[in-house]
């Protein structure tokens, strides 16, 4: 594969990618301390961090008694009429979230802008959301959520998230999300009567570097919504929870060893839908979209839940953060190419592909392939695979397995060496293994000849698909060992990456707009 612009990423002879300077995977964040960082961090860890834990456990089992008291009785289906210790509750609960919070190293809350009253917007969706931490303004106001079912099974937590009136969404049940949508709407259009409900219409974690697509849930009763923004400005960002990255664990630890956490809430104004985007809810949350990426002065990137499964394989065939793979699957889904694809789609689309012979498309025969029309996507995907205006249709099918079914990376590598391989002993060239990882990993910088030589131990300049599978179950940091590492541009202007490999030493795109998403709720 290619970039648009760029040197192409599939190409054999091994040409790094240019990638752009604006993109990062959003789904991906790695922490980088200095020896000074590491050693503030050690210090902290024997001495502040456990103090601050246990602290946080303790008010955690303070506020559990106010919040069974309150939910003794409690109808999920109807709503209580206000009372004063019921308010009393409120204030205790709220008090004490704010010292627990307080405790972690959010000593100041920095707010800006008016909350608007349930009445005046039912709904407020936040973003970007990125952590568990994003917590904080919904103990700050008690506004209710949309929680997995299981939750409220939690010890201590679960009683807590009762108390705050959730929607609940069960995993079990097939029309839960339905049933979720119609709970919103129900309590969106009742006048105020029930708390304000807060969405993270991501709907997954991301690293705060854009916003993705936003889910339709919160703006299909078509009701005025609060758009509310996050900002963590801290020095080091130990926030960010991301599906490739520190674990849960890991970033509390490192959030706790920091002295101080800086947040902002920022609420923008309520947005009213205009009639359009009440029968558009699409269009209602783009719109919203595009006013929160404006006050975050963020890109919008329409990645969503879907490709963020890409950076959840694990295993030695893991993608790189920076793979180009994320904007592939984004334009096949605006195609609509990814519906429908299964497991015996994937294997006809190879014996088709084999058929070929490396015969060479341009766009148009390309377009006739997959009987589509030219269109100015259909050009980017055309963009991504060309080389002197001609694609090889073989990297597509590969690439088209890879994101529709990302945990199953042995059946596609097994459909490339079909799709390469020599009729008489089922076994492919050095040059062959060049295209199918840089297209599976979505990459340039593979040193594919350090990959063949260890595998080819004969020195036949050929290996099979059996070859190939014992090598990789026999180094399961495969990326990390034979990927080039990008540096900063040396003095003399050119561009060096370093093969980490323990005896030998080698020298993100995507569109976006700025105009005005593990982790999954």
């Amino acid at each position: 594969m290619r970039l648009t612009n760029s040197k192409r990423l599939s190409s054999v002879n091994g040409e790094d990618s240019q990638l752009s300077a604006h993109f990062r995977n959003p789904f991906t964040h790695e922490l980088r301390f200095t020896s000074l960082q590491k050693i503030k961090i050690a210090v902290m860890t024997v001495t502040l961090f456990p103090l601050r834990l246990l602290f946080a456990a303790f008010m955690m089992l303070l506020a559990w008694p106010f919040a069974f008291v309150a939910t003794i009785g409690q109808s999920e289906d109807t709503v209580e009429t206000s009372s004063w210790w019921r308010w009393l509750v409120d204030l205790a609960l709220k008090a004490i979230m704010r010292t627990l919070w307080f405790s972690g190293g959010f000593h100041w809350v920095r707010v800006k802008g008016r909350p608007a009253l349930p009445s005046e917007a039912p709904i407020l969706t936040l973003a970007p959301h990125s952590s568990y931490f994003d917590a904080i303004p919904v103990t700050r106001t008690m506004a209710s959520v949309v929680m997995k079912e299981e939750s409220r099974n939690i010890p201590v937590w679960g009683t807590l998230i009762k108390f705050i009136r959730p929607v609940f969404v069960s995993r079990s049940d097939q029309d839960s999300r339905r049933k979720t949508v119609e709970e919103i709407k129900h309590r969106a259009l009742s006048a105020g009567a029930w708390p304000q409900i807060m969405i993270f219409p991501e709907g997954t974690c991301t690293n705060r570097s854009c916003l993705i697509a936003f889910k339709p849930g919160a703006f299909i009763p078509g009701v005025p919504v609060q758009p509310v923004v996050l900002r963590y400005p801290n020095k080091m960002d130990t926030i960010s929870w991301t599906w490739q990255g520190p674990g849960a664990f890991k970033i509390l630890w490192l959030t706790l060893c920091q002295l101080h956490n800086s947040i902002e809430i920022e609420y923008l104004p309520i947005y009213t839908p205009s009639e359009e985007e009440k029968k558009d809810p699409a269009l209602f949350a783009s719109n919203v979209r595009q006013v929160m990426a404006k006050a975050l002065q963020l890109p919008i990137i329409d990645y969503s839940f879907e490709d963020c499964q890409l950076a959840m394989v694990k295993g030695p065939l893991s993608l790189p953060s920076h793979t180009c793979l994320l904007e592939f699957s984004r334009l096949l889904r605006r195609l609509g190419l990814k519906s429908g694809v299964t497991d015996q789609v994937l294997q006809e689309e190879g014996r088709r592909a084999r058929k070929l012979c490396g015969h060479r498309l341009n766009m148009k025969g390309f377009a006739e392939y997959i009987s589509h029309p030219v269109t100015e996507t259909l050009q980017d995907v055309f963009a991504l695979f060309q080389e002197h205006n001609q694609m090889d249709v073989r990297e597509y099918v590969i690439a088209l397995s890879v994101v529709c079914r990302p945990f199953k990376y042995w059946d596609t590598i097994q459909l490339a060496f079909k799709m390469f391989e020599a009729e008489e002993d089922g076994a492919i060239v050095e040059d062959e293994l060049a295209v199918i990882l840089r297209t599976v990993l979505g990459v340039a910088d593979i040193a594919v000849c350090d990959v063949f030589r260890a595998i080819d131990t004969g020195d036949t300049g050929k290996i099979t698909f059996d070859e190939f599978r014992r090598f990789m179950e026999s180094c399961p940091n495969f990326v990390e060992l034979y990927h080039c590492v990008h540096r900063p541009v040396s003095h003399n202007g050119s561009d060096h990456c370093e093969l980490k490999t323990s005896n030998v030493s080698h020298q993100d795109h995507s569109t976006h707009n700025n105009t005005p998403h593990k982790k999954h709720e």
